[in-house]
């Protein structure tokens, strides 16, 4: 799923970004306790890269049978 402007706020969560592999491109978000892994892809400013610590808003997806993060976007 990407990011759509007709999706309205109640669909995204709130996180944490706690790990970031800029070399691979993952990374892991924390919410809530839980992790959601994310590709640099799902960035949507388009930057490819997202420090450790930087709050997110996302979309929680299931992929191959694994919670993934997607639309992830800085809200600070």
């Amino acid at each position: 799923m990407r990011w759509s402007s007709t999706m309205n706020n109640s669909t995204f969560r709130m996180g944490v970004v706690e790990e970031f592999d800029e070399h691979v491109g993952l990374g892991y978000i924390d919410s809530d306790g839980e992790r959601y892994l994310f590709h640099c892809v799902e960035l949507v400013d388009g930057t490819r890269s997202i420090a450790v610590g930087t709050k997110v808003r996302f979309v929680s997806v299931v992929r191959f049978g694994n919670r993934e993060a997607s639309a992830v976007e800085a809200t600070n």
